[in-house]
């Protein structure tokens, strides 16, 4: 059974249930095994029905001995039936699923799974989960009431049960059935799947139950262990007290107890985890072993003349990591470098210093960014600073296109600009957002006698334990240190029945000269998060909020004063009307363009934006940051955002608007008010919504971590320990085939372009 095996061609689906189970991410056969549930209800307590109590969720196990559709008068549809075990009887009900007295006959043997609930004096079950234990029907009569047997009241035993020798004989066949099941459930499948037992649940789409994905992966998974080898060497599985794939698997999908889903996890976050660290740590030979880097002579004095001539003292962290860089480009093995930094921790500097060496020695540098915007402002910046040192800046991008000694751009760097000089350094921006195979593009048409050295950087904090684990390939340093002068910036989570007073205190802020961001997560309405505020909708809402507060101020002190909604020149703060603009990914370069710089200049007093502005614009008369729906955000993110004030002599503000009442979602956000260094900030993000959700990492060419804990530094040092230990003993894989053809359907699976 091939693992990649289109989901669509397997028995049982096609095409339907191939498109449904796709927007799951499940595409292929391995893809439906390794769908995990993401819990388990508990209905593991197999009880007799006599001894049942009203709140339990539980199981029962016996015999239909009626069961009917009843019409109300409303024309709906209620299926009533009686399920007896050999100590009593209960009503069952379930509603508008009339069909179900088709599948569920008098005489059948059936578990049940749901919660007591009490009736009167009566308990029953109402809507619970069903099976049908065996399909051969036996004849039954309703049990005649006789006193002296089991009860389904509750309180008084005055109402009783009394079974014939020959319904006894059928009860009694039934619990021998249970006690077989029981017995085996083991790998070739559980007695039950939906009723009796800890129950998966997995993560849904419309028109795909838990219940569905349970039937469909109880029938292939034993077909698909038997054609799979575990790629865990033995020692390793030894070392770690790991259970065997095939069991790991079974397990985390068809529990017997809570044991059995720790140990299935356990086993399946370690894989994930060490797959990805013996990738990191093969490319990380192969980068050393394989490529050639220019050897670079470093100018000391025009590096140091550089350094004196900026307008700041470097911080102790930014040097450290430039006589990293500088030691990198010595060497004539390419420099693998990611550069990780906080938001305003000055990285772009320490990148001007490497490509000013690269420029020393005759050879081009490519900077590479995400967006146009933080393209442009790379641009900008080094264009300023380097502009004493006879260094050529160009620009790169789909709007505008100019060669120099350093060239920014974007993803158009990729795929249409040629280098006039060797290229010697690559830095890449926000590297996480690009995909493996894009990355890996900027070095495809260059020399094949040189590789340039490699320097990535980011903003996005990432832990320590996060960052072993997804840039293992990459040399680390680490800017923790801000410039002097960077303020620490007020954070408030603002409820909504606050937002006046913030829009009034925005408004203070920019009769005294300031500006704002206000920033919404879409660009458009979304019909499933109709509570998220669009930013065009926003951008028509906020200009009639502060014309309203504008007029009633003017109204006090001069009722002829008029309130324009066109951008014009800004004047006295006093007698002029606040300007708003807008930006977002769908408008055009040179709109961008035309907005940023009415922003830069002033003549904006307010810009609402989409998250395109989370990196890349540098405005430091900015001192107002104002985020929509702010729970939908990662705290990454949000501080990120935060990030764009505060870079004046101004005290800067950030507030956090949300609607949010869940007690985790203010929790974290709350966080933000107290912690102004981005790395804490992205712990808590990591332990409370994953790496997935903050980073990314489905479009950076990374594992898809469905089950390893990404701040277990335990296991991750211990990962990293066993795949360094394979590869001393056999750095090809030779002698570990299973493991080898693991990585290389790993491989083509993540290295795709995204």
């Amino acid at each position: 059974m091939n693992p990649q095996t289109p989901i669509e061609n397997l028995p049982g689906i096609g095409s339907y249930y191939g498109r449904k189970l796709k927007k799951l991410e499940i595409n292929t056969l391995e893809d439906l095994i390794y769908h995990f549930p993401f819990r388990y209800d508990d209905f593991s307590k197999i009880a007799q029905i006599q001894n049942l109590t009203p709140g339990e969720k539980i199981s029962i196990q016996g015999v239909i001995w009626q069961i009917r559709n009843i019409r109300t008068r409303r024309g709906k549809f209620v299926t009533t039936a009686t399920i007896a075990d050999q100590s009593g009887t209960i009503e069952v009900i379930w509603f508008n699923q009339p069909y179900l007295t088709k599948t569920l006959k008098a005489g059948l043997q059936v578990s049940l799974s749901g919660k007591v609930q009490q009736d009167g004096n009566k308990i029953k079950l109402v809507s619970p989960s069903y099976e049908i234990l065996r399909s051969q029907q036996t004849q039954v009569n309703q049990p005649n009431r006789h006193p002296g047997v089991a009860t389904t009241t509750i309180g008084s035993r005055d109402s009783v049960v009394k079974f014939t020798p020959n319904q006894r004989e059928i009860l009694r066949s039934a619990q021998d059935d249970r006690n077989e099941g029981l017995q085996n459930d083991k790998v070739d499948g559980p007695s039950t799947l939906h009723t009796g037992r800890l129950v998966p649940i997995y993560p849904e789409t419309e028109g795909l139950s838990s219940k569905w994905l349970r039937g469909k992966i109880a029938a292939i998974l034993p077909a698909y262990l038997k054609t799979q080898k575990d790629f865990l060497p033995q020692k390793i599985l030894e070392s770690q007290k790991m259970i065997p794939l095939d069991s790991a698997l079974t397990k985390v999908h068809f529990p017997r107890n809570y044991q059995d889903v720790e140990t299935s996890r356990r086993r399946l976050a370690f894989d994930e985890l060490f797959l990805t660290q013996l990738m990191s740590q093969m490319r990380k030979r192969q980068w050393a072993e394989e490529r050639s880097a220019p050897k670079m002579h470093i100018p000391k004095v025009k590096l140091a003349s550089f350094i004196k001539s900026l307008p700041f003292a470097l911080t102790g962290a930014q040097n450290k990591a430039i006589a990293q860089i500088i030691e990198d480009l010595k060497k004539p093995k390419p420099a693998n470098r990611l550069l990780e930094g906080d938001v305003g921790s000055g990285k772009t500097v320490v990148a001007a210093c490497a490509a000013l060496v690269a420029h020393t020695n005759n050879f081009d540098t490519l900077l590479a960014a995400p967006t146009e915007i933080l393209a442009f402002q790379h641009h900008q910046t080094l264009t300023k600073i380097l502009k004493p040192f006879a260094t050529s800046v160009g620009i790169w991008t789909g709007s505008k296109k100019q060669k120099g000694n350093i060239v920014c751009g974007t993803h158009a760097l990729l795929t249409t600009f040629k280098a006039e000089r060797e290229v010697g350094l690559v830095v890449v921006d926000e590297q996480h957002r690009f995909g493996v195979a894009q990355r890996a593009k900027l070095f495809l048409d260059q020399s094949e006698e040189f590789t340039p050295h490699l320097l990535t950087m980011t903003a996005t904090p990432i832990p320590r334990t996060l960052a072993l684990t997804l840039y293992g390939d990459l040399d680390l340093s680490v800017l923790d240190e801000m410039p002097a002068g960077r303020q620490k910036i007020a954070t408030f989570v603002v409820p909504n029945h606050k937002r006046t007073e913030a829009y009034k205190f925005i408004e203070k802020q920019i009769e005294e000269g300031r500006q704002a961001f206000i920033i919404t997560p879409f660009v458009e309405p979304s019909e499933s998060m109709n509570t998220v505020k669009a930013a065009i909708d926003e951008f028509e809402k906020l200009k009639k909020i502060f014309s309203d507060i504008l007029s009633s101020r003017a109204q006090r002190s001069d009722p002829t004063r008029k309130i324009a909604s066109s951008v014009t020149p800004h004047n006295d703060r006093n007698n002029a009307p606040i300007k708003l603009g807008l930006l977002h990914g769908r408008l055009k370069s040179k709109e961008k363009e035309l907005v940023i710089d009415k922003f830069r200049s002033n003549k904006i007093h307010i810009l609402v934006a989409t998250p395109v502005v989370e990196v890349g614009i540098d405005v430091p008369n900015a001192t107002i940051m104002l985020i929509e729906s702010a729970e939908r955000f990662g705290l990454a993110q949000l501080h990120q955002l935060r990030g764009r004030v505060g870079r004046g002599k101004h005290k800067s503000y950030c507030f956090l608007f949300t609607d949010s009442q869940a007690e985790n979602s203010i929790k974290r956000l709350k966080s933000m008010e107290k912690i102004a260094v981005g790395f804490k900030l992205a712990e808590i993000d990591l332990k409370m919504r994953g790496a997935g959700e903050i980073f990314g990492l489905k479009q950076s060419g990374f594992l898809n971590f469905k089950v390893a804990d990404l701040s277990d530094r335990v296991t991750i040092v211990a990962a990293q320990n066993q795949a360094h230990n394979i590869l001393i003993a056999d750095h090809t894989l030779k002698k570990f085939p299973a493991l080898h053809a693991k990585l290389e359907t790993l491989k083509n699976q993540y290295s795709q372009p995204n």
